[in-house]
């Protein structure tokens, strides 16, 4: 994503290799972080070098492997942690999450607000709407942000998210694929919670789920 505007760094997190999203505005140096999956202080650091101040930790989904950073960065820096309401559960399962894989246990981190389909959150001038895309987990949501669009474990480059953990469902998932995302231009860039990048166009033609 290049925008004269926007700052962008993404950085791979956590045990289970996330990407994780750091969007900074140059008009008001402030930033939010999409995904922080783990390493807080590498991502903390990543936001000082860019003399920024972060705002929102936002999170595509709460299944543990990305909320692993949220609380400290929380600690560090007192941004706020936003989240879809129908995620929130999951939150009280994270160490059960981190059980079932042999890792160590997470912090929890608190919601400090919860996001709704086609709200829109501000850094600077630029608007980040929310697209409700359930069925990887309930809440599962997405961020467009100008001709980008984070995705989390909803869609990837020839694939789609894994639908038989908690509260997943495949028919969900493949609904909020083909009516909300698919709903975007070509030219789209999908950013995925692992990963590389693609774009709407190229899933839409190619992506073996939707033939």
């Amino acid at each position: 994503m290049r925008l004269p505007e926007i700052i962008f760094e993404t950085l791979t997190v956590g045990p289970l290799a996330v990407n994780c999203y750091i969007v900074g505005s140059k008009i008001d140096n402030t930033a939010i972080v999409i995904d922080a999956g783990g390493n807080a202080e590498e991502i903390l650091n990543l936001i000082k070098k860019h003399n920024l101040t972060l705002q929102f930790i936002i999170n595509t989904h709460a299944h543990f492997d990305h909320v692993g950073g949220v609380k400290p960065l929380q600690d560090l820096t007192g941004a706020k942690f936003l989240l879809h309401q129908e995620d929130i559960p999951l939150l009280n399962y994270l160490n059960d999450q981190t059980d079932a894989f042999g890792l160590p246990a997470i912090p929890v981190p608190r919601v400090d607000k919860t996001l709704a389909d086609d709200e829109e959150i501000f850094i600077g001038n630029e608007a980040i709407r929310i697209i409700h895309t359930p069925g990887h987990s309930p809440g599962s949501i997405c961020f467009r942000i100008n001709d980008a669009v984070f995705v989390g474990d909803t869609l990837f480059a020839g694939s789609i998210g894994r639908t038989d953990l908690y509260g997943g469902s495949y028919a969900k998932i493949i609904d909020s694929i083909k009516t909300r995302l698919f709903a975007l231009e070509d030219h789209v860039i999908v950013y995925s919670g692992h990963g590389t990048f693609t774009t709407i166009g190229e899933e839409k033609q190619h992506n073996p789920f939707f033939d």
